[in-house]
């Protein structure tokens, strides 16, 4: 996910440094919402694997 958000921030740049406004804008949206999606599975993950880890040591 971070890597394309990553790609379409960079395309963003691209577009925004030729002239494609609106192109740029919606590279841009498009890297923000793949951005947060992103930490959320990471936020996602992480409390899976902290409680996945608590049942298995039986803590």
């Amino acid at each position: 996910m971070f890597k394309w958000a990553l790609i379409f921030a960079i395309l963003a740049l691209v577009a925004g440094l030729l002239g494609f406004g609106g192109m740029a804008g919606a590279f841009a949206g498009i890297a923000k919402i793949l951005f947060f999606v992103g930490l959320a599975f990471v936020v996602l993950f992480l409390i899976l694997a902290v409680t996945a880890g608590k049942k298995i040591s039986g803590g």
